[in-house]
């Protein structure tokens, strides 16, 4: 694998949004056709992406119409939703199935963090993994991670059988002490196991930035997209193997594979500049949700968790104090979701979270700022 660049399926084009299985198979296929013309290879999804339906896009773009030596593929067993030993091989099966393969070349234990680890633990899904391996069904097993540098630490110490580990880097989360990119590397880089990056954008959000921001970038590469900063930042990171990125349009894919085809590390300039960037985008992010959707499947309220946090976002972003857009697109959610004021303070979503938000905190901000506000003016008759 000489191109760092991974096609991730979590976010894939959809023909009605409020459908995460609604895909627009034509562009995905073009998408993925285009991926692989320019001498990409990774393809990375999971079992639970899409409401469970991401294995088998990938199975009908991907698998179906291309042969099975062009291509490498990753999957990801969730520890979080098992309940028996015997959960494990019913998954991996329909995993197979779902996927059209009959092995993987990347199998992760996905989004492990302290009660997912516990799971893995109890029912011994690190070794149900390796026992796939010897088998010939997998040919790298690893682990996608999500908690602090010193649970990292512990568990790679425990499991030196691992041929990867696949870890949330990008610039915004680099010094961030909640997710604390840079220590969690120099965990991995201790242990001498090789990374895949995910998120190197952070759910889109490093693919657009503030105008101060995007000036600083523009003024050194006019002609480069403010996501390819996020991307080679990620990859220009010693011992990376891969970096995926979540693409969504047939655009995506051919800026990231021009930058990465030939791909170059930053520079010293390009890293202050990053570092200046960082500072504007912290000072302008009210929530720093990824849109990942973890949150929203156990929310006994139905609530479009991220897609508020992204309608407040924008709403803090905006350069007056005129809301009125993203007031009507809150409406049009809460048409068919719980609003955010209906939130218990369960916590559910709060314990599935990869970026450890204070959920139902936020969604306090969200309804004084969307259920509080004052119904729109009736159009004239």
């Amino acid at each position: 694998m000489d191109k760092k660049l991974g096609f991730g399926f979590m976010r894939l084009p959809l023909l009605d949004n409020n459908d995460q299985t609604a895909f627009d198979t034509k562009t995905i296929n073009k998408m993925v056709d285009a991926f692989l013309a320019r001498g990409f290879t990774y393809f990375d999804t999971a079992y639970t992406y899409h409401d469970f339906k991401s294995e088998v896009a990938i199975r009908e773009a991907l698998v179906k119409r291309h042969n099975r030596d062009v291509f490498t593929l990753a999957t990801k067993l969730p520890p979080r939703i098992l309940q028996a030993v015997a959960d494990q091989e019913r998954i991996f099966n329909e995993q197979l199935e779902k996927c059209g393969v009959e092995y993987f070349d990347y199998y992760l234990i996905h989004n492990i963090g302290v009660s997912s680890y516990q799971q893995a633990l109890k029912y011994d899904t690190f070794g149900f993994a390796m026992d796939k391996k010897q088998a010939g069904r997998i040919k790298n097993v690893g682990m996608s991670f999500h908690d602090t540098p010193e649970l990292l630490d512990e568990v790679l110490t425990a499991h030196p059988e691992l041929d990867f580990v696949q870890l949330q880097i990008n610039y915004i989360d680099w010094e961030n002490p909640g997710i604390q990119s840079k220590i969690c590397y120099e965990v991995a880089r201790k242990h001498n196991i090789p990374i895949i990056v995910m998120e190197p954008c952070k759910g889109g959000n490093l693919a657009r930035a503030p105008e101060e921001a995007e000036e600083l970038m523009k003024a050194y590469h006019p002609a480069a997209s403010i996501p390819s900063w996020a991307i080679r930042f990620a990859a220009s990171q010693e011992g990376v193997l891969m970096v995926l990125s979540g693409m969504s349009t047939l655009e995506q894919v051919l800026d990231n594979t021009s930058y990465m085809a030939d791909f170059k590390p930053l520079n010293d300039t390009e890293y202050k500049i990053v570092n200046a960037v960082t500072e504007i985008i912290n000072a302008n992010t009210a929530v720093a949700c990824t849109t990942c959707r973890y949150c929203v499947a156990g929310c006994p309220k139905n609530i479009a968790i991220p897609d508020y946090f992204a309608l407040y976002n924008s709403a803090k972003l905006a350069t007056c104090d005129n809301i009125s857009s993203q007031f009507v697109y809150y409406m049009n959610l809460t048409a068919n979701h719980g609003k955010a004021s209906e939130c218990i303070e369960c916590k559910k979503c709060e314990t599935a979270c990869p970026q450890h938000l204070k959920i139902t905190e936020h969604l306090k901000d969200v309804a004084k700022t969307f259920d509080a506000a004052p119904a729109l003016p009736a159009k004239p008759k």
